[in-house]
């Protein structure tokens, strides 16, 4: 077969983003040593110093996936997010940072962070979250998870949702305030104690919420408030 008429295997794009150059450099050469056929292989479009760098090579290279440091010169990496997807809008933000502090974690997911590592995660591991984020899933590590949904109990999963999800003035002024107390970490039982209503009608709310904005749990309920303001 004429390789000239063969076409290039799709990759991962990714813009690695750390003021430390070490970082990105064992970052850059780990990602691109990842072939795990039938995976999509990554492959490093650029990197960045800080947050303007990242905006602006975000978009000329327009990659799949950011990973972006938080605390950096000129322009950090809460303060880039919006910007990246601004000038990148089907780029996913996955911060990869050494902080895991409440200050750090809802701003960045209010910002329009896609997923939330540590630097402790394993190497493999982080490639694999490049991969999850690729595919529209919404990468936390263990300890940020926990933040998020500390006090949540385990719950059923809701049914099926909808084929095209609502946005936040589709809600009702009940599910808005039950979505809020979910996404502060209140389990059903706390919530029904909360509102004045019964557990069942708490249940019930919870999964008309799933169901309008197309979300499979409750942990992604949470990020999706949080995104939205909806946690005061």
């Amino acid at each position: 077969m004429d390789a000239s008429l063969s076409l290039p295997a799709e990759k991962i794009r990714v813009l690695v983003v750390d003021d430390h150059a070490v970082v990105r450099q064992g970052l850059r050469t780990f990602l691109e040593l990842q072939d795990d056929p039938p995976a999509l292989p990554i492959q490093v479009v650029g990197e960045a110093a800080n947050g303007r760098q990242a905006v602006e090579l975000a978009r000329r290279t327009q990659p799949d996936v950011v990973l972006l440091d938080l605390v950096m010169p000129e322009l950090d990496g809460i303060a880039a997010t919006p910007q990246i997807i601004a000038a990148s809008p089907r780029t996913r933000v996955l911060i990869l940072t050494s902080f895991g502090e409440d200050d750090k974690v809802l701003p960045a997911i209010r910002a329009g962070a896609h997923g939330y590592l540590l630097k402790d995660i394993p190497p493999r591991d982080l490639a694999a979250a490049v991969r999850a984020a690729h595919a529209g899933q919404t990468p936390l590590h263990p300890d940020i998870a926990r933040k998020l949904m500390a006090a949540v109990a385990g719950q059923a999963r809701p049914p099926a949702p909808a084929a095209a999800p609502a946005g936040p003035d589709e809600l009702s002024e009940r599910e808005r305030e039950v979505l809020g107390l979910v996404a502060r970490g209140l389990n059903n039982r706390e919530i029904a104690d909360r509102l004045v209503i019964s557990e069942k009608t708490v249940k019930t709310h919870v999964s008309s919420i799933l169901s309008k904005l197309g979300l499979a749990d409750r942990t992604q309920a949470a990020i999706w408030a949080l995104k939205h303001g909806i946690d005061e």
